[in-house]
């Protein structure tokens, strides 16, 4: 047997050229010998798992950074002057955060499980002239796919027979509907979803049968080309996670350059270089928020837990906030700005004409536009009448239980006849089936014939123009006519049907041809996916909230476009829909042509790697991308965004495993919810990250500060790592949990280039920091010079001072004008951070083991007096400059 390799554009070749190329038999398939000869050749039909990490390589990942980096040296220097008990405090902080680290980390290993689970399912093959049910992943190239109606498609293959098949493909493709299969060779340039001669693995067989020469295996078919692209897609990280990178790295810019004049003052002072060492250790220690991680992942888990109340499940807490910036969102169609299922839509009779609508699990059928009196036309009622003979579907509403079976297109019709008032059972059982010409490629049409008291009755429905050809009701003016309202509602988006009838006297026995010739035409009827009624208002919050919504569906493009209106997705005058022919590779368009797919807010027929294009390009510009979706083929897309949204109840797996967030209602109301609430932490982030580093910031000018005023050490490295992880830390923990702010929703998304703190917050964050250290210095000096105290003494003094001062420095943070009633006195996690850690620092002053780690001296009441004034004094202060102000606008 020759060498095979594998096909490229096996859509554009003819059976005899698949069956001479794969050197297969399509009366018997494969060999034994032949199928265990290709299966070493080109390996099994199973996805490629590559090599993971190890949860030591995760681990040890979240010990690398600048501030890691920093922490080590500082507890190797604190080993290494004998302060063993700092060294551990440090290496303390670095386990807590690595472990958190970690934890985040975890989940991003599930989505190519999800992947493989598809790859599990039995397989009917032709092999040595017999059927023959083996493992999905023995399939392999060449062999005779046998598939019928249940099926899930085992590989990627050409139809060489086909009888009704159906194969529902919007995992991988978008489309709504199940799609007829056939074996025309379609264009060159087709996309999946119009290769109808060909199946894909993964996909599901629902209606009739077929047999197809398997082209494609394991990586080689669609599937696995996605799961490449799953594997390849590299996940940025969020912009949170970068912006809090940059802030630390500001930081310890700043801290490098005090330390290093700090140094070569001291040296010319000729200080001993052993004490510089020290101080500089500690200007290390009070650059660094070390709780900066710690109050960001919890701040993200409250709102994490905010969500799941609101059936928003978020598996990658960062993603939260990164909702919250988020400014671009690619959605899905089906499902998600649509109910994912078809209904009628629109009936057009000769003389009449009407836009309609079934609402689920009720008998009532509202006119929403067009001719009310439609439903008392006999030529409307003859037309439901028909579309519950011609039908092979069953459906059930009793008692509330809804039970579907059969085509989507052939269960709407009954929903629509119960709607009516007309019972599908009760006219099955008065217009008794005695035959039936099942639809097929060839003549498109579907007809059958019924027995009814001294006559045949023939129901049909099918293509308009076939429907159409064979009405001898129609005069050629008519036909024309209806022709072209059927075309204007194809080009509305609609699935059209025509439906028509022949009544034959029971004298007369009907031939083979009932259904083709003498029929009366009844008229047209459009299906459509209906868009989720509470769609629109959510899309005009987005709006209103400046966030671009953009759809991107496999589906057909006049549909795409119709919902897009529908649902108002699109204003008057942006009626414009690029499809994946359309579309490029981003590094090949031109300027006009990149404004051009910038500009558009609905593309249609597009590939998973264009999706992935899509994204790239919006993200180069500097925007921040969510990804909705719910099939196989948005996974890639959904890890590239910054942030992948996921549809929970109708969803693969693979696509829920794959997301950041998944929603168990699938409602894009819920996504709006969730851009709120990111809105909302981030804003909560932003203050307390301003109160963070105002207490750094004070901390380093105290220790800086003293050193150049020759005034001594005020605080010991320990001492500030006690201060940044208790003292700081809980405080800013209650103001990132803060109450909701409804305005934000009101404003256009942040600029995501923005970093968190800009020019006018650094500046408050300096005049804070600056308050503070006035007063605690101040109080510093006053003790060793004024009371005498010594430098142990004068530590403990300002260890105390600081600590207090910056838990009141808190309630500066508040944006309302009030100081006594605003977002700050109204939270209630504030008052708990403040009683805590007030006890937490008795407990540091009463207990003796703390005495000596800390170095805790007893202290007088006039102490304590000062304790207390150090802390009122910035806030008084600030208050006052923040009155002054407003004062001179």
């Amino acid at each position: 047997m020759p060498k095979l390799t594998i096909l490229h554009n096996p859509h554009q070749l003819d059976f005899k050229q698949l069956f001479d190329n794969l050197a297969t038999d399509p009366r018997k398939g494969l060999t034994a010998d032949e199928a265990r000869s290709r299966l070493e050749e080109f390996g099994p039909n199973a996805l490629q798992e590559t090599k993971r990490e190890s949860a030591l390589t995760i681990l040890l990942r979240q010990f690398t950074g600048v501030i890691v980096y920093i922490l080590v040296a500082a507890a190797g220097i604190s080993f290494f002057l004998g302060d063993t008990v700092e060294g551990v405090a440090i290496l303390v902080v670095l386990l807590i955060n690595a472990v958190t680290g970690f934890g985040l980390e975890w989940n991003a290993r599930q989505s190519m499980d999800a992947l493989r689970k598809l790859d599990s399912t039995p397989a009917r093959v032709l092999r040595d002239g017999h059927v023959r049910e083996i493992a999905s992943e023995d399939v392999t190239v060449g062999d005779i796919l046998v598939v019928e109606a249940g099926d899930l498609v085992a590989a990627d293959a050409n139809l060489f027979q086909v009888n009704q098949l159906q194969v529902n493909e919007s995992a991988l493709t978008g489309e709504s509907l199940p799609v007829n299969k056939n074996t025309q060779i379609p264009a060159d340039d087709a996309p999946l979803g119009d290769q109808h001669n060909r199946l894909f693995k993964g996909t599901a067989a629902t209606d009739g049968n077929g047999r197809a020469i398997v082209t494609g295996i394991g990586q080689q078919t669609e599937l696995g080309k996605i799961a490449t692209m799953v594997e390849e897609a590299k996940r940025s990280a969020t912009p949170l996670e970068e912006k809090l990178d940059a802030l630390a790295n500001v930081l310890i810019w700043v801290t490098v350059g005090l330390a290093v004049l700090f140094l070569i003052v001291g040296l010319i002072r000729g200080e001993e270089p052993l004490r510089l060492v020290e101080t500089a250790l500690a200007l290390a220690i009070a650059a660094i928020p070390e709780g900066m991680s710690v109050v960001a992942t919890i701040a993200l888990a409250y709102g994490m837990l905010r969500l799941a109340n609101k059936k928003v499940i978020v598996k990658r807490l960062s993603a939260v906030e990164t909702l919250g910036g988020t400014n671009v969102i690619f959605t899905d169609k089906t499902g998600t700005l649509t109910q994912n299922r078809i209904e009628v839509n629109t009936i057009q009779l000769p003389n009449l004409w009407a836009e309609v609508q079934v609402e689920e699990g009720t008998k009532n059928l509202q006119v929403i536009a067009g001719n009310s009196e439609i439903t008392d036309s006999d030529v409307f009622q003859k037309l439901v009448q028909v579309g519950v003979l011609c039908n092979n579907a069953e459906y059930d509403d009793d008692d509330g239980n809804f039970r579907e079976v059969g085509d989507p297109v052939d269960v709407s019709l009954l929903k629509f006849a119960r709607a009516v008032g007309l019972n599908p059972d009760a006219i099955n059982l008065e217009y008794a089936r005695r035959a039936e010409k099942a639809f097929s490629s060839d003549t498109r049409m579907m007809g059958t014939l019924h027995e009814h008291e001294d006559r045949y009755i023939v129901a049909v429905k099918g293509a308009v123009e076939e429907v159409m050809n064979r009405s001898v009701s129609l005069d050629e003016k008519a036909r024309k006519a209806q022709y072209e309202i059927a075309e204007k509602m194809a080009a509305d988006g609609l699935r059209t049907l025509a439906f028509a009838y022949r009544e034959i006297d029971k004298t007369t026995r009907p031939g083979d041809d009932f259904a083709d010739r003498d029929l009366t035409y009844l008229g047209l009827i459009g299906f459509l996916d209906p868009p989720q009624t509470e769609v629109t208002p959510s899309l005009e919050a987005c709006r209103r909230a400046g966030i671009k919504v953009i759809m991107v569906t496999g589906d057909h493009p006049a549909t795409a476009l119709t919902i897009a209106s529908k649902v108002k997705l699109i204003e008057p005058g942006e009626e414009i829909v690029l499809t994946g022919k359309d579309l490029k590779p981003i590094d090949q368009l031109r300027v006009d042509e990149k404004q051009n797919v910038l500009n558009c807010r609905v593309f249609a027929r597009v590939s998973p790697a264009q999706k992935l294009d899509m994204i790239e390009l919006y993200q180069h510009e500097g925007n921040i991308v969510g990804m909705t979706g719910d099939g196989v083929n948005d996974a890639p897309a959904l890890k590239k965004s910054d942030i992948g949204i996921a549809m929970g109840l109708r969803g693969t797996q693979v696509a829920a495993e794959t997301a950041d967030i998944v929603l168990k209602d699938d409602s894009f109301t819920s996504i709006v919810a969730a851009i709120a609430q990111g809105r909302v932490i981030f804003e909560n982030i932003r203050k307390f990250v301003l109160f963070l580093l105002s207490c750094n910031l004070s901390e380093i000018f105290v220790v800086t500060f003293a050193g150049f005023l020759n005034v001594g050490t005020p605080l010991l490295p320990l001492q500030i790592l006690f201060i940044n992880i208790v003292t700081d830390v809980f405080p800013a923990l209650a103001l990132g949990v803060g109450r909701e702010n409804a305005s934000l929703m009101e404003r256009p998304p942040r600029d995501p280039k923005t970093p968190i703190m800009d020019t006018r917050d650094w500046q408050t964050v300096v005049l804070y920091a600056l308050a503070m250290t006035a007063s605690v210095l101040g109080t510093y000096v006053i003790g060793t010079r004024l009371l005498g105290l010594s430098q142990d003494e004068g530590n403990n003094l300002t260890f105390y001072a600081l600590s207090f001062t910056q838990l009141m420095h808190v309630f500066n943070l508040h944006s309302e004008r009030s100081f006594f009633i605003n977002e700050i006195t109204r939270n209630r996690y504030v008052w708990y951070a403040q009683m805590l850690c007030l006890a937490i620092l008795a407990f540091t002053y009463f207990v003796p083991v703390l005495h000596e780690v800390l170095n805790i001296q007893p202290m007088t009441t006039t102490e304590f007096g000062l304790i207390l004034a150090a802390g009122f004094a910035p806030v008084l202060l600030i208050q006052l400059v923040r009155l002054l102000a407003r004062m001179m606008k």
